[in-house]
């Protein structure tokens, strides 16, 4: 068996003692407004955790404005819903519900001038592991890698990564071991491996289509096998895997086809794969 085949073996092995809840690895505060300090809800929480942006605090330009601040020139807002029920009473006294939806724009902090807003709880240095770095320096004509926001997500139409800084993770090995499953999801960009669940749109980043989630998953951990991370990593991409088990369950052949495509794609990353156009172009020199 190659190393590949150990370490699909073991996260099959994982699955079989149960479902394990998945978590995310880093620290995140939920987007809250800064004047009221109150928590944003429901959909906001999506439309705003979304933004590249560290700090958790939002407020309008009138607020921005009362307080004595003002937003950057040219920066663009951020589109929030407020809804609630109301009740009107009719002059026979019937009581009618209707439904008031309401739009704001937000900005964050970052965004603006002449606002202070809380600070942060310092985080731990981040210590780089040379093992994870030579994987990523590795990886010939990556994607552009970005730190920044509270997300973690590759962007097909920009061939980019976003990704949170890594002081806010709870280790570094977590933080690599994020930063490899947006690696692998990157692989499958047209001009790579060209893979259906990122070259479709449709299908990219869709609950309803989880293979590409366990390509890259897969790839994640035979990634922290080479760099030797993968003892404080591989039970939480066995649980992550496990969160797909409905679909493993009508779908037994998922994981050994997944783990067959991240094998690639972790070749791929590593220089241990050429793409044809590469080999064209090397033969043309």
């Amino acid at each position: 068996m190659n190393v590949y085949q150990i370490v699909t073996e073991r996260i099959l092995d994982a699955l079989s003692k149960g479902v394990v809840p998945w978590r995310k690895p880093w620290r995140t505060e939920l987007p809250k407004n800064l004047i009221s300090g109150r928590d944003y809800r429901g959909v906001n929480i999506f439309l705003l955790s979304s933004q590249p942006f560290e700090s958790p605090y939002w407020l309008t330009f009138k607020q921005a404005r009362e307080l004595g601040g003002t937003v950057k020139r040219g920066e663009r807002g951020t589109p929030i819903v407020f809804w609630k029920i109301t009740e009107d009473e009719d002059s026979n006294g019937k009581v009618s519900k209707g439904f008031l939806l309401r739009y704001f724009t937000v900005f964050n902090v970052a965004q603006c001038e002449g606002i202070e807003a809380p600070q942060s709880v310092e985080r731990p240095a981040f210590n780089p592991i040379e093992a994870c770095e030579k994987v990523v320096a590795s990886y010939a004509n990556p994607p552009s890698i970005l730190q920044m926001g509270q997300q973690a997500c590759y962007l097909p139409s920009l061939d980019r990564i976003w990704i949170p800084k890594p002081e806010q993770f709870t280790s570094p090995e977590e933080y690599y071991s994020t930063l490899f499953h947006e690696l692998a999801h990157s692989t499958g960009a047209p001009h790579r491996l060209a893979r259906k669940g990122v070259v479709d749109p449709s299908r990219f980043a869709s609950h309803t289509y989880s293979f590409e989630e366990l390509v890259a998953e897969c790839c994640s951990a035979f990634l922290a096998t080479h760099a030797g991370i993968a003892p404080a990593t591989l039970d939480n991409s066995a649980a992550y895997i496990a969160s797909w088990a409905s679909k493993l369950r009508s779908e037994p052949r998922w994981i050994v086809d997944a783990s067959a495509q991240a094998a690639k794609a972790a070749d791929l990353i590593l220089g241990r794969l050429a793409l044809k156009s590469d080999a064209a172009a090397e033969q043309a020199a």
